[in-house]
């Protein structure tokens, strides 16, 4: 019986280091660009530190209208920022920030980049944030991006100095700088040179701005004018640029789509200087390379270019192949041979994808795969061979124009296969500020490929191409539609404590449970499953046989037991073994419709906090913000929490008394940027603190807010105002306030172990009805008394606390849960 194939090829923005699920063939006005991008030699490198730092007008125009080929190297995943999404922090919010800086690609066509630096949150300046960062690891980073990529423009989006207004920012600029000067020389990080070559950028600009009243640029400096229309695209390179910005969704960093031209300036850094345009004394064109012949026929390309018929340009394009091939320069050839083959499959037309319809995977496990391919082509594309993951198969076979061929086939997955995960988590970083990858040469990737491919030998006209496509999962969405994401590979068992955290009471015997989810096919039996904490068995469970896929196992931990650990946090671990194998994963999965499905596996573990932990607060209510743990955390202590919402302040006369059932009502974080009928609660609200309610109030930005006056007296929000040092001294303003005396007796220890900082967006200025309860500052600072302001109203409390329970809850912080709740149960004393 005749057995049909499929061909498939990864399609990328010039293999963006980013794997593409199916072939999806450019549009023929993105080849057009394309073949002009081709023509133009030079490069531009654009750093900064963060996801969102970069000027996406700028990047939208040089990569549109100046066809050059354009990366954006963001130091880190920005895994120490705020996430208006949900309460996903750190190593997640990092995940989900790389890949909206992808999906922000794929609209302005720039390439992304990154070092192993870890976002450590905000720092003032330089010499604070190289108290964390290893400068010459990070600038190591940067010095293979640069031989890597080769730019012959690298354009910083921030100075060296203070006018950065962020530490890491102005780090950017030193190691911008560093790496330019190292990247040439063959005495620097020679390691790399097994992989790279040398390579020596002409220039380094700063890219000038004007942000808020800081403006730095002048009109002696470098002028570029973008933003122009672009009939192409239907619309302005600052609109794309809007468009691109916006999906900073976890930021907030929606930004306006702006039509119409507008002036970028240029400070020269180091290097040669540019006069008229930043791609001065810059070799641009194939012919000033001594490849006229090159120009030539991509002129011609270019010039008989057919929109609705882009594969007449296959002869044309198979011969011009041929004579890029023979190029001596191979760093050259390779770059763009690259390009040159992802045009000519775009003209071809190919489509193709390898899916099933599970969207996980176990190694070793068999999966049926249903494969796909059209071409749409006149002169038909030859398949001459196909491998499988552990098979091949030739063919000798024309594909005919615009048919589709589909295939079952079965593939078993590699029993030595790898979990899918992104590559800087697989292992733990080598500390706080720096990630650790299992392979250098991953350095700079936003995500390695997938390893799990069906490889496609291709003949087109007498030129030969192998192309591949990932094993993925695909489904129909009844709202979206086609759904097609990676095929994630997960373990044959994974653990998770049934609760993200736990109080252990004084006492009292601690109850936990783990769930046991199987994803193989394989039975399990005879196995154990064991609690651990620091090597030692807390308890243990013999395990004969599961019953289905998932079951619960219940443990109890004396007190006895409990209270011979001098500890206020533990740190608990499940792990199960059987037939010599053992299984101590757990699956973090991240899903937003913006974008795809993110997976990685931490330890199976789960945090105890333990000590004097008091509450006297039975039911408190919480209006939603951008998300924290606040309610979760409540809920572990006891607390009903009732998450209120419009109905709870407009059910009639008796509304106000429904409120008045809520020992305190907390503001989770951000609500005045997120909560857009804030306004019409707050009145409501003042009067449930006036008859007696306590009202506590997480932080707040200035920025994009619902209600002007947001305190029960005024107060004003300064953006420049924090506590970034985690380990800053604070002093009690009065030691004797009730907050700090009931029901935990709050003293210096409660402010140990704290995580990232300890508090952010303070108040600078307050009505004198409030009282703050601290003074706290960073290194060299002025004192700051804005991280918590208390003031009584009528019978009741009104607290407004910028400190960062956000985070320190979460991390397990013992003395921050009893300060936190001493601030609920005001009303109680």
């Amino acid at each position: 019986m005749f057995r049909k194939v499929i061909i498939v090829f990864i399609l990328v923005f010039y293999a963006a280091f980013c794997p593409g699920q199916q072939l999806r063939p450019s549009k023929s006005s993105e080849i057009y660009r394309e073949l002009k991008t081709l023509k133009h030699l030079p490069k531009v490198l654009y750093l900064a530190a963060h996801p969102d730092d970069e000027n996406t007008g700028l990047l939208s125009w040089l990569v549109n209208d100046q066809n050059v080929e354009t990366g954006y190297l963001s130091l880190t995943r920005g895994d120490g920022g705020q996430n208006l999404l949900g309460t996903e922090q750190g190593a997640a919010l990092g995940l989900i920030r790389t890949h909206e800086l992808l999906e922000a690609r794929k609209l302005d066509g720039a390439q992304q980049f990154f070092t192993r630096a870890i976002d450590f949150g905000f720092s003032k300046n330089t010499t604070d944030t190289f108290k964390q960062w290893n400068a010459d690891s990070i600038t190591a980073d940067v010095v293979w991006v640069i031989r890597k990529f080769r730019p012959d423009v690298i354009i910083c989006r921030f100075p060296p100095t203070s006018a950065a207004g962020h530490g890491q920012h102005a780090a950017s600029a030193v190691v911008a700088e560093k790496a330019f000067k190292l990247a040439g020389d063959k005495t620097a990080f020679p390691d790399q040179l097994k992989y790279v070559n040398v390579w020596q950028p002409k220039r380094i600009l700063w890219n000038t701005f004007r942000f808020g009243s800081v403006n730095t640029t002048a009109e002696n400096q470098l002028k570029v004018t973008v933003g122009q229309y672009d009939a192409q695209l239907g619309m302005g390179y600052g609109e794309l640029a809007g468009l691109s910005r916006s999906l900073h969704k976890s930021q907030g960093a929606g930004t306006q789509s702006v039509a119409g031209i507008k002036t970028e300036y240029f400070s020269h850094v180091i290097g040669d200087p540019a006069k008229s345009t930043i791609f001065d004394g810059i070799v641009k064109t194939w012919t000033s390379q001594g490849n006229a012949d090159i120009d030539q026929s991509l002129d011609q390309i270019i010039s008989n270019f057919n929109f609705n018929n882009p594969d007449l340009s296959l002869p044309a394009l198979l011969a011009l192949r041929k004579k890029i091939m023979a190029l001596k320069d191979a760093e050259l050839k390779k770059d763009k041979i690259k390009s040159l083959d992802q045009i000519i499959l775009s003209c071809a037309g190919f489509m193709g994808e390898v899916v099933t319809n599970r969207a996980e995977a176990v190694a070793g496990n068999h999966y049926q795969f249903k494969l796909n391919i059209i071409s749409r082509a006149v002169n038909p594309v030859v398949l001459e061979n196909v491998k499988w993951l552990n098979q091949s198969e030739s063919f000798n076979r024309n594909l005919s124009k615009d048919s589709l061929i589909t295939i079952q086939h079965d593939i078993q997955i590699p029993s030595d296969a790898a979990l899918t995960e992104p590559y800087w988590l697989t292992k733990p970083p080598v500390n706080a500020a720096t990630f650790s990858v299992p392979n250098d040469t991953l350095i700079g990737l936003p995500e390695a490929e997938s390893p799990l491919n069906v490889w496609v030998d291709l003949k087109i006209g007498s030129e030969k191409f192998q192309v591949k496509l990932p094993l993925s999962f695909k489904k129909l969405d009844p709202v979206r539609g086609d759904v097609v994401e990676p095929l994630r590979i997960v373990p044959a068992l994974e653990l998770k404590f049934t609760q993200p955290l736990y109080l252990a009471k004084e006492n009292e015997d601690l109850h936990l449970s783990v769930n046991v989810k199987i994803n193989s096919d394989k039975p399990f039996s005879n196995g154990k499953i064991n609690l651990m904490y620091n090597g030692e068995q807390l308890g243990s469970t013999d395990v004969n046989s599961f019953n289905g896929k998932e079951t619960t196992i219940d443990y109890v931990i004396p007190k006895n037991k409990l209270s011979k650990i001098n500890a206020s946090r533990l740190q608990l671990e499940a792990n199960f073994v059987a037939d010599g194998a053992t299984y101590n994963k757990k699956q973090v999965l991240i899903q937003y419709p913006h974008l795809p499905s993110l997976q990685y596996f931490t330890p199976a573990a789960v945090t105890v906090m333990k000590g004097d932990i008091q509450a006297k607060v039975k039911k408190v209510g919480y209006i939603e913000g951008a998300g924290d743990f606040i309610p979760e955390f409540l809920r572990i202590a006891g607390i009903q929490v009732d998450v209120l919402k419009d109905e709870d302040f407009y059910s009639g006369a008796g509304s106000q008394n429904k409120l008045a059932q809520y020992d305190a009502i907390i503001f989770g974080i951000r609500v005045n940027n997120t909560e857009k009928k804030l306004g019409r609660w707050m009145p409501f609200l003042w009067s449930y603190v006036k008859a007696g309610g306590n009202l506590v109030m997480q932080y707040n930005t200035s920025q994009d807010t619902t209600v002007d006056q947001l305190g029960i007296y005024n107060f004003r929000i300064a953006t420049s105002k924090r506590v970034t040092e985690e380990n800053a001294e604070v002093t009690f303003l009065n030691p004797n306030h009730k907050l700090l005396n009931f029901p935990n007796k709050i003293t210096q220890n409660d402010f140990k172990d704290w995580v990232q900082e300890r508090g952010t967006y303070f108040p600078d200025q307050w009505d004198a009805a409030y009282e703050p309860l601290f003074e706290m500052h960073d290194t060299g600072e002025e004192p700051l008394q804005g991280s918590t302001l208390y003031a009584p109203y009528g019978k009741g409390n009104f607290i407004y606390t910028p400190l960062a329970f956000f985070r320190q809850l979460p991390a397990g912080n013992v003395g921050a849960a009893r300060l936190f709740l001493n601030f609920l149960s005001a009303q109680k004393n």
